[in-house]
């Protein structure tokens, strides 16, 4: 079976000011794809595991390795789309609706959260991902129940997208013993053995070992033990202050060594706390890396939950198929602080994602200006393109819904975090007796006493009394 990626092209390296995108192909759209014959590979990612190299002349062909970049810059070729008619739409009504309920529930969840966190009810650094919704669930709601989720710090989302139920992950932020993890977790560590979802994780880069051990798993069960059924998929969310630590490219490098399936996603919401994604990294093209260790590298509109899906479904298919790890890049936008603590006044309101270049201005997103006096307002461009409001245009252009089908989500939606946010403030707090659990490889903790039993166990330890 042909893959659906096309070949790369050896890109000679260039100046910083080339690594901007073109004014016409600023990013990546799947929904504008290659109009070459059926026999040829389509333009979707750019690159296959093989990575069929073009040059001009065996001598170049020999020297590529030291004086060539494989990148992907030429993976999106235009084509003119069929006129609009429902066979031609990117989604049915079922699966619109799905989507339109996933991304409403992430954005009410989170702004819940907020007003929790300011009353008291939460404790600790929470992040929220208002904003970003068309990632997670573009991504997440093409999973099977078996496939794992490896998420980040800002991870509540993520468990909602992978079916955690709302309760439970409201329980969760309150510190209570009906939370996922019951109570010990808190924000930044969801957890369910239940729906796969392999935690999240508070260092930056962390989650990403753990996320290709569990593609390595299902490597391992298929191709050893014999599984024939085991096609599981893993996903790893990080962000793009992750991507110039050393786990980064260490676990790129294994997965596309083994083959493994796993799919890399990028949620590059521009701002690494404070810092600009332009100022911290040489190239600020993360996909690029991608084909650097032999795996298709895109960079997608994270904006747009239907660009975002096309690229998740031929990306998680490929990996099921058995042909390796996919590099998604998914440039988005957090419409908060950093985090709830974060008043956010680093990021400049006036300033925009400039880098200044000689007498260039680069935008990040895909055009070069040389207006020196350019000053877009960057948090309320991003916020025009509100990914939830995208979708609901989208559906009601179509008409794929109505105002009153997608009123009655909201409502649905507002009823199930009310009911979440009851449960959790009913709930009761975990024990005593669990501060010792999950701590230590011994379950029982502290070992044992010179009575030969667990020191645990002694009601005096629990009470802070007993003598160790």
């Amino acid at each position: 079976m042909s893959s659906a990626f096309s070949a790369t092209k050896i890109i000679q390296s260039r100046p910083l000011k080339s690594t901007s995108r073109s004014p016409d192909k600023p990013f990546f759209d799947p929904l504008k794809t290659s109009t070459s014959s059926a026999s040829s590979s389509s333009s979707f990612l750019g690159s296959t595991h093989k990575l069929r190299l073009h040059s001009n002349s065996a001598a170049a062909h020999t020297r590529r390795r030291s004086t060539s970049v494989v990148a992907v810059s030429d993976v999106v070729k235009d084509k003119k789309l069929k006129s609009s008619s429902l066979s031609n739409l990117l989604i049915t009504k079922s699966e619109g609706l799905e989507l339109y309920e996933d991304m409403v529930l992430g954005r009410s969840f989170e702004d819940m959260c907020a007003q929790m966190y300011y009353r008291g009810k939460m404790f600790g650094f929470v992040h929220l991902y208002n904003g970003q919704e068309a990632v997670s669930t573009g991504f997440i709601k093409l999973l099977n129940k078996e496939d794992c989720v490896v998420s980040t710090y800002r991870d509540h989302v993520h468990a909602l997208s992978k079916g955690v139920p709302a309760r439970s992950v409201m329980s969760e932020l309150f510190g209570k013993a009906t939370g996922c993890c019951r109570g010990q977790g808190g924000s930044m560590h969801m957890f369910s053995k239940q729906h796969n979802l392999l935690g999240g994780f508070a260092f930056i880069g962390e989650g990403i070992p753990v996320a290709t051990g569990a593609a390595f798993t299902s490597k391992y069960r298929r191709e050893v033990l014999k599984e024939a059924d085991c096609d599981h998929v893993t996903l790893a969310f990080f962000g793009d202050g992750t991507c110039n630590n050393g786990q980064f490219f260490e676990c790129l490098n294994m997965a596309a060594l083994w083959k493994l399936p796993i799919v890399f996603v990028v949620e590059n919401n521009l701002w690494a706390i404070g810092m600009s994604h332009l100022r911290a990294t040489s190239d600020p093209q993360i996909w690029k890396k991608g084909p650097a260790f032999g795996m298709p590298g895109v960079h997608v509109d994270g904006m747009d939950v239907l660009k975002v899906r096309q690229v998740a479904k031929e990306a998680i298919a490929r990996a099921r198929r058995g042909e390796g790890p996919t590099l998604v890049e998914c440039e988005t936008y957090r419409f908060r602080g950093h985090s709830l603590a974060d008043p956010d006044e680093l990021r400049d309101p006036g300033a925009g994602a400039y880098l200044r270049v000689g007498h260039f201005k680069i935008k990040y997103w895909g055009y070069v200006d040389t207006d020196p006096n350019l000053n877009t307002a960057e948090k309320a461009r991003f916020a025009e393109r509100d990914p939830i409001a995208a979708l609901k245009k989208y559906m009601i252009d179509n008409n794929l819904a109505s105002e009153a089908e997608l009123k009655a989500i909201e409502k649905k939606i507002d009823e199930v975090v009310e009911e979440a946010v009851e449960f959790a403030d009913e709930s009761p707090p975990p024990p005593r007796s669990q501060l010792l659990e999950n701590v230590f490889a011994d379950p029982k903790g502290f070992g044992i006493g010179p009575d030969g039993k667990y020191r645990c166990e002694d009601p005096k330890f629990t009470q802070g009394t007993a003598h160790v």
